[in-house]
């Protein structure tokens, strides 16, 4: 298989899975505290990293590797869950849709400063446009007026693009699933003390449904899909792969029509169908 083309399958696998975070991270709010849940799912996934590394007897990361492993924790291990965590208490999960929204435009911005990406001018037309539809469209489905939620989702977008092109660049050189697990084990005595402290004094309130939503972003949010989304953005390039996120919000749209039987509405069909047409178009002109 052609590497290009190895790298949007697994890209879109990695927005496939990321697609449901923050509804299961919505969710998990519900009944646990925000901060419990960012350093348990960190926590969590950074023990079974260390496992994976233990088992398959990974190199250790070469000592100027370790600033960007620090970057990559701080902006997809521990900014990204604790901000959009902290936002979710104020804002409902279809609004960060906006904001979403404008994570693939951040993610080639930061390639170009970190990854070495050089996107033709259309790119950035189509990549500014998809950005303006999906944004236009949940804006449209309701805005609820929180200065702080919105504040908190804006730097949440900010930190992770600069976390997903910076694993990137690194994947080129110990690999996908190498990078999220070192930059889990970075933070994991931090995460696992923390755990501790945060964690409630009774579990007894705590719903089925929040527990679920606590163990999808800890497995896949924060580790599985990390393994496809790093090896597709360095495969096929950090600002082209990355404008599959412009799908994710209505894969997440899709899964709640599928399993909720919610409507899908003729509007969410023809803005689904223009946010595809921008990722061919970024995708022709990314190089």
């Amino acid at each position: 298989m052609d590497k290009t083309a190895g790298g949007w399958i697994n890209g879109f696998v990695g927005v496939l899975i990321f697609s449901g975070s923050l509804p299961a991270t919505r969710v998990a709010v519900m009944d646990f505290d925000p901060a419990f849940v960012t350093v348990a799912r960190a926590a969590t996934a950074g023990i079974l990293g260390l496992a994976l590394l233990l088992i398959f007897r990974q190199k250790r990361p070469e000592r100027q590797d370790l600033f960007s492993l620090a970057i990559v924790a701080l902006g997809v291990v521990i900014g990204f869950p604790l901000l959009t965590a902290l936002a979710l208490k104020h804002v409902t999960s279809a609004h960060s849709i906006i904001f979403v929204g404008l994570l693939p435009l951040a993610t080639a911005i930061f390639g170009v400063i970190r990854g070495g990406d050089r996107p033709k001018p259309a790119f950035w037309l189509f990549s500014c446009l998809g950005s303006f539809l999906v944004a236009g469209f949940a804006m449209t489905q309701g805005v609820s007026a929180s200065p702080l939620g919105d504040t908190l989702m804006l730097a949440a977008i900010i930190l992770c693009g600069l976390g997903y092109a910076e694993g990137a660049k690194l994947s080129r050189k110990l690999g996908g699933w190498q990078v999220i697990s070192w930059a889990l084990v970075l933070s994991l005595p931090v995460m696992l003390a923390l755990t501790l402290v945060t964690m409630p004094i009774s579990f007894a309130g705590v719903g089925e449904a929040a527990w679920i939503g606590l163990a999808y972003v800890s497995l896949f949010s924060m580790l599985i899909g990390f393994v496809f989304w790093y090896r597709g953005l360095a495969q096929g390039g950090i600002a082209a792969v990355g404008q599959l996120q412009l799908l994710q919000p209505f894969f997440g749209l899709a899964l709640a029509a599928t399993l909720l039987h919610e409507q899908v509405s003729p509007a969410m069909i023809a803005v689904t169908a223009a946010v595809v047409l921008c990722v061919v178009g970024a995708k022709r002109y990314a190089r």
